[in-house]
């Protein structure tokens, strides 16, 4: 952490934003798990210190000594507690900007309007944090719901705020097309996903095939007497490109390697959005009420998150974008999953 540091003051770090991002990104990884355990290790040699004074010839010093040796201990368990969540494998994904999914599932319009309610608080807990929200695609309806309505969250760690949102959202109230004044349940879909990076292919020569032949026209007709046309195969994924229309071997094997870059970056593209697609349709079941992670109780004011049996009776505080409890009970709670699955293995 100290050479981190030390490297960080470098001037030829300071100017080259991109090493200087990678060590402070690396420096804050360790200084979440190194201060926990600095103060683990300041507990515990007063624990010991507390400890020799329960044997004091003085009555007043022992008393003490087990006073603090109670609170010590308490405070040890606890900061114990935090370094093991500290040394728990993290996402990599974690910091990354949100792709935020939202739309209307079983209820008609009343659900497309449930789906708008949900787009703002959101984006009102994005402000909250603030973060920017842009609207990449929408289909407004005529009440002013969405059926369907796609953001961009930026700002960091949204998605390590988000990632437990996903899933069936379900609303229980008096719609505005109601007449008699019937409580409908209705219900909207989130998916939220992580924002993917830049793709970036990269080849490596022995996994291509070049061949060099005579370029022809039209009949067979030879253009060139030489060996100019290019011809190159991409082994892994068997795609073949080529190239002649230039005089020379050296520029008709520029344009085919830019034509196979060009292929395989939307291969790759394509396969990463197969993925995405697959883990939305993970995520977010069928848009069925039975599926709900979360119900909005209009009637009684209550939000009610499913998975840890959270009860709040803030529930225009929650839509308004106050998600932070709900948020971190949650965190908490996966915290304590992944404590207990580390301590069985």
């Amino acid at each position: 952490m100290r050479e981190l540091e030390r490297l960080m003051l470098q001037e030829d770090v300071i100017r080259n934003p991109d090493l200087y991002q990678r060590y402070a990104k690396e420096h804050a990884e360790l200084k979440r798990i190194a201060e926990p355990y600095r103060r683990f290790k300041a507990l515990r040699e007063k624990l010991l210190e507390a400890e020799s004074l329960l044997e004091d010839p003085d009555e007043e010093i022992r008393r003490m000594a087990a006073e603090e040796k109670e609170r010590l201990m308490e405070e040890l368990e606890r900061v114990e507690r935090e370094l093991k969540v500290a040394l728990l494998p993290r996402d990599p994904r974690d910091e990354r900007n949100v792709i935020l999914e939202i739309r209307a599932g079983t209820g008609g319009e009343e659900a497309a309007l449930f789906a708008a309610d949900l787009f703002r608080m959101y984006s009102r807990y994005a402000e909250r944090k603030g973060w920017k929200v842009e609207v990449l695609s929408s289909h407004p309806t005529g009440l002013g719901g969405f059926k369907e309505i796609v953001a961009l969250i930026q700002g960091r760690g949204a998605y390590s705020r988000l990632k437990h949102e996903s899933g069936v959202h379900r609303v229980q109230r008096i719609p505005i097309t109601e007449s008699q004044g019937r409580i409908h349940t209705s219900t909207a879909t989130v998916a939220v996903l992580p924002e993917a990076e830049d793709v970036e292919v990269q080849v490596d020569p022995r996994d291509l095939k070049v061949e060099v032949f005579r370029a022809s026209g039209p009949g067979g007709q030879h253009v060139n007497k030489t060996e100019t046309a290019v011809r190159i195969t991409h082994i892994p994924t068997g795609i073949v490109v080529q190239c002649q229309d230039e005089r020379s071997q050296h520029q008709n094997r520029a344009k085919a390697m830019k034509i196979l870059m060009a292929r395989l970056l939307e291969l790759k593209r394509r396969q990463q959005e197969e993925q995405i697609a697959q883990e939305r349709r993970t995520q977010i079941g069928t848009g069925e009420r039975s599926e709900r992670i979360r119900t909005y109780n209009f009637p009684q004011r209550r939000v009610t998150d499913h998975r840890i049996g959270l009860t709040l009776y803030r529930l225009e505080e929650v839509l308004d974008g106050e998600l932070e409890e709900i948020i971190e009970a949650l965190i908490a709670h996966h915290q304590a999953e992944a404590l207990k699955r580390m301590e069985e293995a």
